[in-house]
């Protein structure tokens, strides 16, 4: 973010840089006319296209996602305070928890379920954060909780970032691949055997990376 804005000229102007649950513009106008949507960012790389993900049964679910609950600490209990009734009593504690980042939503589901109202109770209801701390993913867990269709791992295969034992076979049969975790490629302390695959994308020629160095 910072070569970023070092990048950008805004002549002046103060700019404010907020975390996304604190925004209460998101509205439906934001949705398109369209049933599905598949949503991505810059973190994530790519190696196959995404057509199928349009033909993936999601049994009336919202949300399609890769669950991440192969791990204990990716349960709802660990996102969620739950000493608080209002969430107690409406959600499983054992819950699994679900990756961000490459999903397909159904959008006609969507409205009729109500996400995005869903979603805006859930940030109002935590205005004196008493119901989980910061970060994007409890509001996000809230807002889809029983609206959301397990993918095969392979859409979105996780860990990089972290995990050192991820089986080869798997990352290239993958459809995205998600360096989360403290391990980032583009630092010393990243998985040598994992860089690769991201610096295969990185453009050597800009100005603020001839200054970095992964090596």
């Amino acid at each position: 973010m910072q070569a970023w804005f070092l990048s950008n000229d805004f002549k002046g102007a103060t700019i404010e840089v907020k975390n996304i649950e604190e925004f209460s513009w998101l509205n439906a106008s934001y949705s398109p006319v369209v049933k599905q949507l598949q949503d991505t960012d810059s973190r994530r790389f790519y190696f196959e296209g995404f057509d199928t993900l349009f033909s993936l049964d999601l049994h009336g679910n919202v949300n399609g996602a890769v669950e991440t609950c192969l791990e204990a600490f990716h349960r709802y209990y660990k996102y969620l305070n739950f000493s608080n009734p209002l969430i107690s009593t409406k959600v499983d504690p054992q819950a699994c928890g679900w990756a961000f980042g490459m999903n397909v939503f159904d959008l006609i589901a969507w409205r009729k379920a109500n996400v995005t109202t869903r979603y805006h109770y859930w940030q109002e209801k935590n205005t004196d954060k008493s119901l989980w701390k910061l970060g994007t993913l409890p509001p996000g867990l809230l807002a889809f909780y029983g609206l959301t269709e397990p993918l095969d791992r392979r859409w979105h295969v996780l860990g990089l970032g972290y995990d050192l034992n991820i089986d080869n076979r798997l990352i290239e049969t993958a459809a995205v691949i998600h360096f989360n975790g403290n391990m980032k490629p583009w630092l010393k302390l990243s998985i040598g055997r994992y860089r690769p695959l991201w610096e295969q994308y990185v453009n050597q020629t800009h100005r603020y990376l001839q200054d970095c160095t992964t090596s």
